[in-house]
């Protein structure tokens, strides 16, 4: 099995579907091939298809959760993500594997390289980066999906700024305190969207204080703007 066989078989799948292949069909054939050499995988990675590359991306998804994935293999599928980002340009990609490629990979290693892609100039690099801790907060290690966050929190990419609410609110649920320590410390000033993910399983009332912190900033920029 190669890449060439993949498209051959997604392109026959394609004939019964009117529009896009449906996601399930296209998850269903990259765990069939989940087996092909990482060097094929690259190959779908690569290609201008878009479903070739999200077939890419989970099939290193289900190398990586795989338990009889060798070491090796799982380190392979870690650089082929790392090494070709520029072909994972679209939040879909990035969610599909950067939580056990990435993050499963990283897990009790040095995790540098999501400090840089944090402050990458590319926004999928950065969602990458927050994305990625999600395998760490199911491990109940939250540190670092805080200290990423807060490289994040003031970020201009909508993508980024849903990922990192999301992020933090997952991580809340394994230490409450700690995320409403950085809601007390960033609410007033984080992009809207991002707060409204972070607080969205809390109760009503948190809800409306959390909300209330920018609503008193933009009053007091207002304030501030205006001429004595």
């Amino acid at each position: 099995m190669n890449a060439n066989e993949f498209i051959a078989t997604l392109k026959i799948i394609s004939l019964e579907y009117s529009d896009a292949v449906p996601k399930r069909e296209l998850f269903s054939l990259a765990k069939e091939f989940q087996h092909i050499p990482v060097s094929e995988v690259v190959k779908l990675l690569k290609d201008k298809e878009y479903d070739h590359r999200l077939g890419a991306v989970a099939i290193l998804d289900f190398k990586a959760r795989d338990k009889k994935t060798s070491t090796k293999e799982k380190q392979d599928c870690y650089h082929a993500y790392i090494d070709n980002h520029k072909w994972i340009d679209d939040w879909g990609l990035v969610d599909r594997a950067a939580p056990y490629v990435v993050g499963g990979y990283l897990h009790g290693k040095d995790k540098k390289v999501l400090y840089t892609l944090a402050k990458s100039e590319n926004p999928m690099e950065r969602r990458t980066a927050i994305v990625s801790t999600y395998y760490f907060i199911r491990k109940n290690k939250i540190e670092d999906t805080f200290r990423i966050s807060e490289i994040l929190v003031n970020d201009a990419d909508e993508y980024v700024q849903k990922a990192v609410g999301s992020w933090i609110r997952e991580a809340g649920k394994r230490n409450e305190e700690k995320l409403k320590s950085f809601l007390n410390q960033y609410a007033a000033t984080m992009p809207r969207v991002m707060l409204r993910y972070a607080i969205e399983k809390f109760d009503k009332e948190t809800r409306a204080r959390y909300l209330n912190l920018e609503t008193v900033k933009l009053a007091d920029s207002k304030l501030s703007h205006k001429k004595p």
